[in-house]
C-alpha cells in the first residue's frame, strides 16, 4: 500500500454509512439456482425475479421459488433479461426467445422466434403504448404490439448493429438502442446515431442506459459513464471520478434521483451532481463482475454477479458532504502552516482575485488509492509534474470535489497545478 504525505491545509473526511448491511445469496446457503445472475426485476406485487444462467428464480418474505418446476424449458436455460408490465413478466431467453407469464399461464412464442430468429434475447423494454421492444443479439431490433411483429436489422434500417446490448424507451417513446458500434434513436420512423466519430460518447460498445427526471441520458459504455443531455456530453471515468470500474454493466435510479450503476470494478451512487459512494470489487465487495442493479419496494438495493451470486445493500443512506478536519503533519507542525509555505499563486491569480478565494485542498483517500481536489471553481485543469518537472499526467477537465485515480502512479514526490479561470494554484505530495 502507498503511503501519502500531503503539505496542505486540510484533509476531508467523508461521513460513513454505518446503518447499512450487506447480505449475500448463493447456491449454498439459498435456493438460487445459479450464482451468474443475468437478470434482477421486481414486479408490482414486491415479487423480486432473478435471472441465472441455470433458469428463473422469484424470492419473497424470505421464500425462493425454482420456475423450472413449472416450466421445464427454464431448466438450465439462460435468462438474459426480466421485464414487468402489470401482472405479466416478460422472460428473455438463449434458445426460446421469450417467454410469458401471467402468474398461472406461460405463453411461448414458439413460431415468432424461429421465424425472425430470436433467439438470444439480450434485452426488453415497454412503451407508453404497451408495445415491446425487443434487443436480439446477433438479430436486430424486433417490436410487438400484442398482434404485429416487426423486425428492423442493419441491413434493412439505419440501425447501427444487430448486435443489441440494451433498450430503453423515454418519455417521447423513442427507443435508445445500445448496441457494440454505437447508439442508436428511432422515434418508429426516423433513426439518429451517436458513435465516437460523430459524438463526444465515450466508447461504441453501449451497455447500458438509464433516463433521469429532466430527460437526460446516462450512458454505461465499456469505457466509463455518459451524461448526454441533448447537446452535450460529459464523460466520468476512472481517471476523472470515483467510479470504480469504466465498464458501466447497469444503471437504475431510485426515489430520490440517485444513479446507482453495476460496473466491473463494484458498484456506486453518484447524486449527478458532486456526491459519490463507491463499494469496490476486492474491497468492501468480492472481486468479480458486477453485472446488474435493482431496487425493490423497500429501497433494498440488489446487485448480481457473474460468478458470487447475489447482493442485497439494506438500510442505506448516502452521507452528507465532506467535512474538513485540521490535521497534523508528521512532523507535528499543523498542516494549514505548512500548505501556506508550499502553495503557490500564479502573478495572474494574485491581481484578479483574493488569495483565500483561490485556496486548493487535496484529499487522499489511501485504502482505494485516489485524490480528491477541493478548490472554490467549479472545473480545472489538474497537471501532475514529477520531482524533475516532467509532466506526466493531465486531467483537462477536472471537476470539483472529484476523484483521480492515483494507485497506478509510481512513488515520488509530484507537484499539482490546478488551473482555474481565476488563475493557477499549485501543491506537493508524495507517494511512499
Amino acid at each position: 500500500m502507498k503511503h501519502i504525505l500531503i503539505i496542505l491545509s486540510a484533509i476531508l473526511l467523508t461521513l460513513p454509512a454505518t446503518a447499512q448491511k450487506w447480505a449475500n445469496y448463493t447456491t449454498k446457503n439459498s435456493d438460487l439456482t445459479g450464482n451468474n445472475i443475468l437478470a434482477i426485476n421486481v414486479d408490482n406485487r414486491g415479487n423480486l425475479w432473478i435471472g441465472t444462467t441455470q433458469g428463473l428464480n422469484s424470492f419473497k418474505n424470505g421464500t425462493w421459488t425454482d420456475y423450472s418446476d413449472f416450466n421445464e424449458k427454464l431448466k438450465d436455460q439462460f435468462v438474459n433479461c426480466l421485464v414487468s408490465e402489470g401482472n405479466t413478466l416478460w422472460i428473455g431467453t438463449d434458445d426460446y426467445g421469450v417467454i410469458e407469464f401471467n402468474g398461472n399461464r406461460w405463453f411461448e412464442h414458439s413460431d415468432v422466434t424461429r421465424r425472425l430468429n430470436m433467439k438470444y434475447i439480450r434485452d426488453i423494454a415497454v412503451d407508453h403504448a404497451g408495445t415491446k421492444w425487443i434487443g436480439v443479439t446477433l438479430s436486430g431490433f424486433v417490436s410487438y404490439d400484442g398482434v404485429n411483429w416487426n423486425k428492423y436489422t442493419a441491413n434493412d434500417s439505419e440501425l447501427l448493429s444487430d448486435f443489441i446490448l440494451c433498450v430503453v424507451v423515454d418519455n417521447r417513446d423513442r427507443k435508445w438502442i445500445g448496441t457494440n458500434d454505437g447508439l442508436c434513436v428511432f422515434d418508429g420512423n426516423r433513426w439518429l446515431s451517436y458513435t465516437t466519430k460523430n459524438s463526444k460518447i465515450a466508447h461504441n460498445i453501449t451497455l447500458s442506459i438509464a433516463i433521469d427526471k429532466e430527460n437526460v441520458k446516462w450512458i454505461g459504455t465499456l469505457e466509463g459513464l455518459c451524461r448526454f443531455d441533448g447537446e452535450n456530453w460529459k464523460i466520468f471515468n476512472t481517471d476523472n471520478s470515483p467510479i470504480p470500474g469504466n465498464q458501466v454493466n447497469d444503471l437504475v435510479f431510485d426515489k430520490e434521483g440517485h444513479l446507482w450503476m453495476a460496473t466491473d470494478g463494484g458498484v456506486a451512487v453518484f447524486d449527478c451532481n458532486e456526491r459519490w459512494d463507491t463499494f469496490r470489487a476486492g474491497d468492501k465487495l468480492p472481486r468479480c463482475m458486477f453485472q446488474n442493479v435493482a431496487i425493490d419496494r423497500n429501497g433494498n438495493l440488489w446487485f448480481g454477479t457473474d460468478e458470487k451470486g447475489l447482493y442485497c445493500l439494506s438500510d442505506y443512506k448516502m452521507a452528507d458532504n465532506a467535512v474538513a478536519e485540521e490535521t497534523p503533519t508528521p512532523d507535528g507542525n499543523n498542516t494549514a502552516a505548512a500548505a501556506q509555505a508550499n502553495t503557490e499563486q500564479s502573478p495572474k491569480a494574485k491581481t484578479e482575485t483574493p488569495e483565500a478565494e483561490d485556496r486548493i485542498k487535496l484529499t487522499p483517500n489511501l485504502e482505494e488509492g485516489y485524490l480528491t481536489i477541493t478548490m472554490n471553481a467549479s472545473e480545472a485543469q489538474v497537471t501532475f509534474l514529477n520531482a524533475k518537472g516532467e509532466k506526466v499526467r493531465t486531467v483537462p477537465r477536472y471537476i470539483n470535489g472529484s476523484h483521480i485515480n492515483i494507485s497506478k502512479m509510481k512513488k515520488g514526490t509530484y507537484t499539482v497545478k490546478v488551473k482555474t479561470k481565476n488563475g493557477t494554484r499549485t501543491a506537493k505530495f508524495t507517494l511512499k
